[in-house]
């Protein structure tokens, strides 16, 4: 199974820990590291979004604050990291995460 670790700079804002593959999206545990507190609340204000956006502005609003975090997600494995909302998309919810490469 892959393993990433979410980055912001350097800063350990987490590991992700793929059980299951769910075409498209990689379904993994979520380990919260030393900067997940200072991102959290992003996190769970796009979990929030719920519910009609026929305009798609709730959820572009939520997803605008979280990519300004440069986030990124190192491969356990060495590969080249990804840039979070350019390269992939990453959703996060209590100790589930959904990660679509």
């Amino acid at each position: 199974m892959r393993a990433w670790w979410l980055m912001r700079g350097d800063v350990r804002v987490g590991e992700l820990r793929e059980y299951e593959v769910d075409q498209p999206m990689f379904l993994c545990h979520f380990v919260p590291g030393p900067g997940w507190e200072t991102v959290r609340p992003l996190f769970e204000a796009w979990a929030a979004v719920q519910g009609p956006d026929p305009d798609g502005r709730l959820n572009a609003e939520a997803i605008r604050l979280l990519m300004a975090l440069g986030l990124t997600l190192h491969p356990s494995d060495g590969d080249a990291p990804l840039t979070c909302f350019r390269g992939c998309i990453l959703r996060i919810h209590g100790d589930r995460a959904r990660l679509r490469c």
